[in-house]
């Protein structure tokens, strides 16, 4: 599950693991741990381009990576991106941090995304 909106994650000491890994991801208390953080944070970081295929995943049970961050990742992207290129988002509603659970469910998932890579490279290029 993708960490994309890492200042507003990491402002919110509430949140599990948020202390814990000010060491990793920074502080955005601190001023220059801020001005990193912002360097590096996906959220922060969108601009008007061209970005490749993505898909996007989440879980809605995520203790982690709160689904609502790759969600706003996602809409921000589209409203920025200047391609055409697919940006799926695919929230799974009974998953967590780590995917499905089972060995069906979990190959389902990668069915799921070998699908969508199927898809993109047999896409005509634009180069």
């Amino acid at each position: 599950m993708p960490f994309v909106d890492v200042i507003n994650t990491q402002s919110d000491p509430t949140i599990p693991l948020v202390v814990p890994e000010y060491q990793q991801w920074g502080n955005p208390a601190n001023r220059a741990e801020y001005a990193y953080m912002k360097s590096y944070s996906p959220y922060d970081n969108i601009a008007a381009t061209d970005y490749p295929h993505m898909l996007v995943t989440a879980g809605l049970n995520d203790p982690r990576v709160a689904y609502w961050e790759p969600a706003k990742w996602v809409a921000r992207l589209r409203a920025s991106k200047t391609d055409q290129n697919l940006l799926l988002l695919r929230t799974n509603m009974s998953t967590g941090h780590f995917g499905a659970s089972g060995r069906y469910d979990e190959l389902k998932e990668v069915a799921q995304e070998y699908a969508f890579l199927i898809d993109v490279l047999a896409r005509p290029s634009h180069d």
